[in-house]
């Protein structure tokens, strides 16, 4: 983990961090970073790491969600949280977890998931200093607008979490970041994963190139255009974008099917093509926008997505890969990664835990936040070295 520069502030209060199970595999990375850096700075004999509790040997806090026979639960905490800057984590689409359920075992589900993040909050019954709450995937926020008489859960969500007194909501890669209008006067954090992004395409693909004629991004749906528009202009490549043509006469699992991709855009003939979107939902629309790339002749199609939630399997994945219409599929690890995918030939883990350390690292000082959200510098001059290799 780096660290952030001219550090010259005591933290708030001191460092915790609930992990709820969702997210256990991620928080203990993140947490063996910050207990690494921070002994590392302690070495430095500088006062602030003399701060009681700064340097210790973990920061995550002992807590648990059982469940009764009937699938009722309470949130327990078994370490003391009076007076700390806590962090509590949690991947509301973790598909893996499941709980007993009238002798039956039941799939927990996001809505589940959230119920478990209020009891952990509950039960720290108002004695930490400030809790902090970090949602990978900010829970609802598919339905983060209305039309006509619809329900508008992650507005609700974000209101209720700013009731039960968490400070400051931390987010990435959200949906519509316009969200944030829901909860105006509160802390609340969307962070981007270019970077992680970027470095990991250039370190996997050794022999890409990233002149304008050889490369270009595109975006799967007008909803990504401003994400695409950022990596084309900071790579300083073309870009294109597919329109969703979609049958508004039919409504098939809540949604109008899509009628046809039109592509806008320049000739992709030739070109590596990167297409970026902020989830991997059932996939068929990234494939069939990947399919329709290879009908325009592009040579190599990269998939990539912050979020792969992959609700439909990997059957369509492997069949789109085996038929040769695109070449790797980035996700990070953000969200649940199950061991099929991670086996899966075509598949690339974007690693978030150094970057996600730095950012509880600094919120915990009250630092600016400015230059970790903000990494256009630092992409450019890993672009720059590449190229001059």
């Amino acid at each position: 983990m780096t660290s952030v520069d001219n550090l010259d502030t005591i933290p708030v209060a001191p460092l915790k961090i609930i992990s709820l199970d969702s997210f256990k595999p991620l928080a203990n990375k993140v947490d063996k970073l910050i207990v690494t850096t921070r002994q590392s700075e302690a070495e430095t004999k500088n006062p602030i790491y003399s701060f009681p509790g700064y340097v210790a040997d973990s920061y995550l806090v002992d807590a648990d969600c059982p469940r009764f026979s009937s699938g009722e639960a309470k949130g327990i905490l078994r370490d003391s949280v009076h007076g700390t800057d806590l962090f509590i984590l949690a991947d509301v689409v973790n598909n893996n977890l499941s709980y007993g359920f009238y002798g039956i075992e039941n799939r927990k589900s996001p809505d589940d998931q959230f119920q478990d993040l209020k009891r952990m909050i509950d039960a720290c019954n108002g004695k930490a200093h400030r809790i902090n709450v970090i949602i990978p995937f900010l829970y609802e926020s598919r339905q983060d607008k209305r039309t006509n008489l619809e329900s508008l859960d992650c507005a609700t969500a974000l209101q209720e979490l700013l009731y039960m007194g968490v400070k400051n909501i931390i987010t990435f890669d959200a949906h519509d970041p316009r969200i944030a209008n829901a909860i105006p006067i509160s802390g609340f954090d969307n962070f981007y994963t270019s970077y992680q992004f970027i470095q990991s395409l250039l370190t996997t693909e050794k022999h890409l190139s990233l002149a304008k004629e050889d490369f270009m991004v595109v975006s799967p749906d007008e909803g990504g255009m401003s994400k695409a528009v950022f990596y084309a202009n900071i790579l300083g490549v073309d870009m294109g974008m597919f329109y969703k043509r979609r049958d508004y006469s039919v409504v098939v699992d809540g949604k109008n099917p899509i009628a046809a991709h039109e592509f806008l855009g320049t000739s992709v003939e030739g070109k590596s093509i990167y297409i970026m979107d902020d989830m991997i939902a059932s996939g068929q629309s990234v494939l069939e926008v990947a399919a329709e790339l290879k009908k325009r002749k592009a040579d190599k199609i990269y998939i990539a997505a912050t979020f792969g939630l992959f609700t439909e399997g990997y059957e369509q994945f492997d069949k789109y890969y085996e038929a040769g219409l695109f070449d790797r599929v980035y996700t990070t690890n953000l969200t649940y990664c199950s061991e099929e995918l991670m086996s899966k030939p075509y598949y690339a883990t974007v690693d978030i835990s150094r970057y996600l350390a730095l950012i509880i690292h600094t919120i915990n000082h009250d630092k600016t936040l400015e230059d970790i959200s903000n990494p256009k510098a630092r992409i450019q001059e890993m672009v720059r070295e590449y190229k001059s290799k």
